[in-house]
């Protein structure tokens, strides 16, 4: 990482890519640009804070060589980009790096209990140290941001000089130096106290100043800022609440991550000479029409055979939704999902493709009926997948789960034509559920009313985290998704048991709805971990059988039990039922839902009502 570029730019000789000689102040995994320290987002570096700067600049200091461009059509044309860059590489080599600019501006000494921006400290260049102390300055620990995804400084001197009745602020500056120091006598917000030296205030500490309408007694409201942006960006109107936050808080920056996976017809590895025509070519419907347009652009020479053009068309036709005449984001990326469902149970058999193909799915070989009485539907080895997982947006204050286009904060100030992505290649197991005892079970009562809990409970944390509670995401509770998401979490964790794997290893990926009903855990890493095929064979139908088998006993009991089992509510708004760290909970990476809507009890009943676990039927015998 490095700070932003200052106005003048060295170029290399003959007008080559720009030489960057700027500190550099740390360093983070190329994952970790796009899933934990992506634009927009607070890093701390030894004792410094900074924010990733937007693509705007992003685009202008990526180097080609450290941030190659891939593609994944199916994704770039649902995002409306041309393709994705991976973030710059961070190793010894490295020229380039990710921007940073320092934030927030607010520091204290510790030695002499100023608390001003950092530039009026007069620091040394390159260091962050008080001049007149020499002590290393502390970043303020809190920052300000609203639900629109803006961010700002702590309002020191309105918190100082507020009245007594919490009103609103003065306007004018008194002209006297803030000083924030600690008593020591606890580790609260009651022993961090903040003070004025023009003697108009008394000193007050910063009890109180987390409470959702703390802000908004002061007559404070967001004015936009977009820190990330840099200085010359203007702030937009908004007028949202001020909410106090730890300035490392997971609610400062929540990553909105969209991911697909490579299938046919797209994942045949080659490059796509037809990139810059396709927006051009879905104007047309015809074939005629079509062939006519590539003799007059390729002069009668197409790289590519007319037959696959018409196949891509129609294939990308097939994944917008039926009777949307407008569809919205939510339902084309459904839609995505629905296509590489009906991929994974056609399979795609390595026989029958070029070594570069990048989707392999071949159905086991073994006997299968093992895997009736689990009702197991299904299995097949995903000997090769590449997933392209790419930062659409980021959110603050609200769930980047739930969230709505309104609530997305973009990457740049103007439009571009691509995203920062990562890709991922290696294997996986997808299994599907017997429909028919799938339906029976949904229906029955004890079920149908834990979920109904589970719904509400989601959608009540929704509607909190709402300005408008009429435009509210439904909240995807099912019992079929509850029963898939367990289910997957249980497999991932018998499968870092039994076969070797780290559980931050694998991840899980549903497809869970009206026609669906499917799980593919596969490796969620590009390392080495990714590519030994020990999880392909876990899908045999003998070893996978064995594994479901031991999943569901291991899940019947809890080292938190029986509080965890005869919960009403567990997790963070009460969206969990018998969930939690001892049992089914894994790394954040591995989990689509962030661990939430989990509930054991649907694989193995409760000790009052056994027949609600799916898999009931196997702990009986």
């Amino acid at each position: 990482m490095t700070p932003p570029p200052a106005r003048r730019r060295r170029t290399g000789a003959n007008g080559a890519a720009p030489v960057h000689n700027f500190p550099r102040r740390g360093a983070v995994r190329r994952a970790q640009a796009i899933t934990t320290y992506g634009v927009g987002s607070l890093i701390a570096v030894d004792h410094e804070s900074f924010i990733v700067s937007g693509l705007d600049e992003a685009e202008q200091s990526w180097s080609r060589a450290e941030s190659p461009r891939i593609h994944e059509r199916r994704l770039a044309r649902l995002l409306g980009v041309d393709y994705f860059r991976l973030p710059p590489a961070s190793d010894d080599t490295s020229r380039d790096g990710l921007r940073v600019r320092r934030f927030p501006l607010m520091h204290s000494c510790p030695g002499c209990d100023d608390l001003q921006r950092h530039r009026d400290f007069n620091p040394p260049a390159g260091r962050s140290v008080c001049g007149t102390c020499e002590v290393d300055l502390v970043p303020s620990r809190f920052v300000v941001a609203c639900e629109a995804g803006h961010l700002g400084e702590f309002p020191y001197w309105q918190w100082v000089h507020r009245s007594k009745e919490r009103g609103a602020s003065p306007t004018a500056q008194c002209g006297g130096k803030l000083k924030l120091r600690t008593s020591g006598h606890t580790s609260s917000l009651r022993s961090i106290l903040v003070s004025c030296s023009c003697g108009q205030a008394p000193e007050v500490s910063m009890e109180g100043s987390f409470r959702r309408n703390a802000l908004k007694d002061l007559g404070l409201k967001c004015r936009g800022p977009r820190p990330w942006l840099g200085a010359s960006a203007p702030a937009q109107e908004c007028g949202l609440p001020l909410r106090t936050l730890q300035r490392g808080s997971s609610a400062v920056w929540q990553p909105v991550l969209k991911s697909a996976l490579s299938i046919p017809p797209w994942s045949d590895g080659r490059a796509d000479p037809l990139a810059e025509h396709w927006d051009a070519l879905r104007e047309y419907d015809e074939r005629e029409h079509v062939e006519i347009y590539l003799k007059g652009v390729f002069k009668g020479q197409c790289p590519v055979p007319l037959d696959e053009v018409m196949a891509l068309l129609d294939a990308e036709r097939e994944e917008d939704p039926d009777g949307e005449s407008a569809p919205t984001f939510d339902h084309r990326y459904r839609a995505l999902r629905n296509k590489e469902y009906e991929r994974l149970r056609a399979g795609n058999g390595e026989s029958e493709h070029t070594r570069d193909e990048q989707f392999v799915c071949e159905t086991p070989l073994g006997d299968q009926g093992v895997l009736d009485p689990l009702g197991v539907i299904g299995p097949m080895l995903v000997k090769k997948l590449r997933e392209v997982r790419a930062l659409k947006a980021f959110t603050r204050l609200v769930d980047a789960e739930s969230t709505t286009d309104t609530k997305e904060m973009p990457l740049s100030e103007r439009p571009l034509r691509w995203l920062p992505a990562m890709e991922v290649r290696g294997e996986g197991v997808f299994l599907r559920l017997d429909e028919d005892r799938l339906d029976a079970w949904e229906k029955a009562p004890a079920v149908a009313a834990r979920i109904e809990r589970m719904r509400t409970a989601h959608q009540r944390v929704l509607e909190q985290r709402a300005d408008d509670p009429s435009h509210v995401v439904p909240s995807p509770a099912t019992p079929r998704m509850v029963l898939l998401h367990t289910l997957a979490h249980v497999l991932i964790n018998e499968w870092s048991l039994e076969a070797g794997y780290p559980a931050a290893s694998l991840r899980e990926r549903l497809y869970a709805a009206d026609d669906m009903a499917g799980v593919l855990v596969y490796t969620a890493t590009s390392d080495s971990a990714g590519s030994l095929g020990g999880l392909v064979a876990q899908g045999e139908p003998t070893m996978l059988a064995r594994a479901v088998r031991s999943a569901v006993r291991r899940a019947e009991w809890c080292s938190s039990d029986p509080l965890c089992m005869e919960t009403e509510a567990s997790g963070a708004g009460g969206i969990n039922l018998a969930a939690c760290h001892a049992c089914v909970m894994l790394p954040e990476t591995s989990c689509e839902h962030n661990n939430i809507l989990l509930d054991r009890a649907l694989l193995v009943g409760t000790p009052d009502e056994h027949h609600v676990g799916f898999f009931a039927n196997i702990l009986s015998r």
